[in-house]
């Protein structure tokens, strides 16, 4: 190993200290999806951050989410795909699909990378032990359906109406790390699709988590000339959004943050997932690759 080389590998680890040894025994929320979901490279590299973060002495718990390996999976079935307001209108036949892939093959995939990388990951959906109970999401000023005259009905559309935090904590206190497939389940036993970012908000809530990472296919919030904004309040996000700033599917994303912060997690991250260990970089060093907001 050249010198230089040492010597730049030695600043890096002690840059990290300081954040390992303040984060040590915290724990810290990650929504995987977008782009980091679907390169190799990018798979293989968030899944040697997560071991990373458990082996230093952090509580991480993954939640994922899957909608383009669940519009493939219905393509091939010949079932087409209807969205409203950016969520996917999900009847029985769909919601089955949901689950074979949410639970199924993303999920074990997931757990599987973690697992060759040194981790001990174990997957669940929230239908397990009950643990993310939902209710069915109705849409304000719903549009109406053409062919019935009726409001759209989403489905099997759902949001989180309690978390129950038990399950999460036996397994986050031991060397498991928790990978979560955001399916719901409902008083009557229906499962329900969720939006992974709120599910991923709500459990940080519920766990008083130190941070929530929310992994996208963007640097982050960008101001109006495209440059990267970070260190925002939640007054900061209120004005950006009534601005134009913050717009279209970055709206509820930030929301969702937002939400997190009011409910007692310290810090939010929306990261850009197509950079390679961008957990990483965001968590333990002092410039990051993303917006942070916090509640101040």
């Amino acid at each position: 190993m050249k010198k230089n080389t040492a010597h730049q590998i030695a600043s890096v680890l002690t840059e990290a200290l300081p954040y390992i040894q303040r984060f040590k025994s915290k724990v810290i929320v990650v929504k995987f999806g977008g782009n980091a979901m679907i390169d190799e490279a990018l798979k293989h590299s968030f899944a040697r951050d997560i071991v990373l973060m458990k082996s230093v002495g952090l509580t991480p718990i993954v939640v994922h989410g899957g909608g383009p390996q669940i519009g493939n999976m219905l393509a091939k079935l010949g079932k087409s795909t209807r969205f409203i307001d950016g969520m996917r209108v999900t009847d029985s036949e769909t919601m089955d699909v949901v689950e074979m892939v949410l639970g199924g093959s993303v999920n074990k995939e997931i757990v599987h990378l973690i697992n060759r990388n040194g981790g001990k990951a174990i997957g669940l959906t929230g239908k397990d032990g009950h643990f993310i109970r939902a209710k069915k999401m109705q849409l304000e000023n719903a549009p109406i359906d053409t062919e019935t005259g009726e409001p759209v009905d989403l489905g099997f559309v759902g949001e989180v109406s309690a978390i129950d935090a038990r399950m999460l904590e036996m397994l986050s206190q031991s060397d498991f790390i928790p990978v979560i497939a955001p399916i719901g389940i409902d008083e009557n036993g229906h499962s329900y699709n969720i939006n992974a970012d709120l599910v991923a908000g709500k459990i940080a809530e519920t766990l008083n988590a130190e941070k929530l990472i929310l992994l996208t296919n963007t640097a982050g919030i960008l101001d109006k000339q495209g440059e990267l904004l970070t260190g925002l309040s939640l007054a900061d996000v209120d004005n950006l959004i009534a601005d134009g700033t913050i717009s279209g599917g970055m709206i509820p994303k930030t929301r969702c943050a937002t939400d997190a912060l009011k409910g007692g997690v310290t810090s939010v991250h929306i990261i850009d997932g197509r950079v390679e260990h961008a957990v990483l970089l965001e968590l333990f060093t002092d410039q990051g690759v993303g917006t942070l907001l916090l509640n101040r």
